[in-house]
């Protein structure tokens, strides 16, 4: 029987191959560009362990030799809980468009115990790239990024999930977290990028 996690996976494994093949360069020469996948949902669907079950499996699954993909969690860059169109917008900018550019960008950490900015991680163009967080799908990474998944959960179940994970920290702040997620929703319609659609809700939910 197939777990909840493997329902999952396999139709984002199957997304990315269909990708790969239909991309794979002619001329050894040329290759064709890393792949970019983008994974969004509200607190709690499941995005990160889902980025986590990518990576797991990428190897029997891409087949190239690039690598691994590198993964960016936005919960890193997020710079407090007013930060998710930040997040969101340095993504696009010192990420995606210079990787889609052949360039190397970089994405900066935020240190949540300093309330400050911390050190920048560069992001290598020749290696697949994952980023996986609230605010991933804005519309101006739909042309930057290849499967773009949305990922959904029951909403007692995900708040259950994301205060299991987070604790008391989360809790807090979720109402505020909320309405910065739903001025997202407006703004970007971000399931309307979504090249696949996914429900993380456990069946028995």
């Amino acid at each position: 029987m197939s777990s909840p996690d493997q329902v999952l996976l396999a139709p984002v494994l199957a997304a990315i191959a269909a990708h790969t093949a239909a991309h794979t360069g002619v001329d050894a020469r040329n290759p064709s560009p890393p792949v970019v996948i983008l994974i969004d949902g509200p607190s709690g669907a499941g995005k990160s362990t889902l980025a986590d079950r990518i990576l797991a499996a990428w190897p029997a699954t891409e087949g190239r030799t690039n690598g691994l993909p590198t993964l960016i969690r936005l919960d890193d860059i997020y710079p407090g809980w007013n930060g998710l169109a930040s997040a969101s917008a340095d993504v696009t900018e010192h990420v995606l468009r210079p990787f889609r550019a052949g360039l190397s960008g970089a994405w900066r950490r935020y240190d949540w115990t300093t309330d400050a900015p911390a050190e920048w991680h560069p992001v290598d163009p020749e290696r697949p790239l994952l980023v996986e967080g609230c605010g991933t799908l804005a519309a101006a990474n739909a042309g930057l990024s290849d499967v773009r998944i949305w990922l959904t959960a029951d909403d007692q179940e995900r708040k259950q999930r994301a205060l299991a994970r987070d604790g008391e920290a989360f809790r807090s702040h979720w109402d505020q977290w909320q309405a910065e997620w739903q001025g997202f929703l407006v703004r970007e319609e971000p399931a309307r990028w979504a090249t696949l659609e996914l429900d993380g809700t456990p069946a028995s939910a």
